[in-house]
């Protein structure tokens, strides 16, 4: 049985350092690590300088769009709370939009800078897996990301408040964060295969793949879900954002093979 040390790490006065802050800190720190490693050994093109240049770009985006996609589709409460919009320590991003507005960042940058957005796409999408395998621990910490009830040995006991409506009598759940946190790892293992088995594939493989590896993750997750707020058509929002990730990555395989083909004919 796994519970929640309560959201608050350090608090001396009014000062606050939440565990969900510290967690977002160690996932964008240790995923530019990884990104930077894995480049300097599989990219021989790749330039450091000109990465921590695009990185600032993609992680204004990325923060933006996580908080904002989040925002919007929740827009009834926050349309009556304007001051918790910025809060993002208490919780609150997405990583679709993450993924939506790093992207938008990243690639208004490396088009102003002739950069090669799909070598540097395939090198964030390292450091994005990996962040969201430490990220997702801040969703324990907040008691939140979890699934149906369970009695499993590894159960989540969920706090009263924070239980969705009609499951109020239940305290245990599945803890479908750290589902996700295993089965990201597993991603994360497949892509490094790829970089390592293919020195001569094609840029966007990585970056491809990672989004439609995600997807199929993250609607397995949703079936479990339980508290999930955004819906459509009876399923959450996050089914049908990755499905529709799923067939924008599909063609973006496509896509960018048959241009690196052409490219080397």
């Amino acid at each position: 049985m796994f519970t929640s040390p309560g959201e608050i790490a350090v608090q001396i006065g009014s000062f606050t350092i939440y565990w969900y802050g510290i967690c977002m800190a160690l996932a964008i720190l240790t995923g530019i690590f990884c990104s930077v490693k894995i480049a300097k050994k599989f990219y021989p093109l790749f330039d450091l300088d000109k990465f921590y240049d695009l990185i600032f770009y993609v992680l204004i985006g990325g923060i933006i769009g996580a908080r904002l996609y989040y925002v919007g589709f929740d827009w009834g409460y926050f349309s009556q709370n304007l001051s918790d919009i910025p809060k993002l320590w208490t919780g609150g991003l997405s990583i679709h939009g993450a993924i939506l507005g790093g992207f938008i960042g990243g690639f208004c940058y490396s088009k102003v800078k002739r950069m090669n957005l799909w070598m540097y796409s395939d090198i964030t999408a390292f450091g994005l897996c990996i962040g969201q395998i430490i990220g997702r621990l801040g969703n324990f910490f907040n008691s939140e990301a979890f699934g149906r009830p369970t009695n499993l040995p590894w159960k989540l006991f969920i706090p009263a408040n924070s239980r969705p409506v009609g499951f109020e009598q239940f305290s245990f759940f599945h803890p479908t964060f750290a589902y996700e946190m295993i089965l990201n790892l597993f991603v994360m293992a497949f892509l490094y295969f790829l970089v390592q088995k293919y020195p001569q594939r094609h840029h966007g493989l990585i970056f491809f793949s990672y989004l439609i590896l995600y997807s199929l993750i993250r609607i397995f997750i949703e079936n479990i879900r339980i508290d999930s707020v955004f819906n459509l058509l009876g399923l959450p929002i996050a089914i049908w954002t990755s499905s529709i990730l799923i067939v924008i990555a599909t063609i973006g395989l496509f896509l960018t093979q048959k241009t690196n083909k052409k490219g080397h004919s």
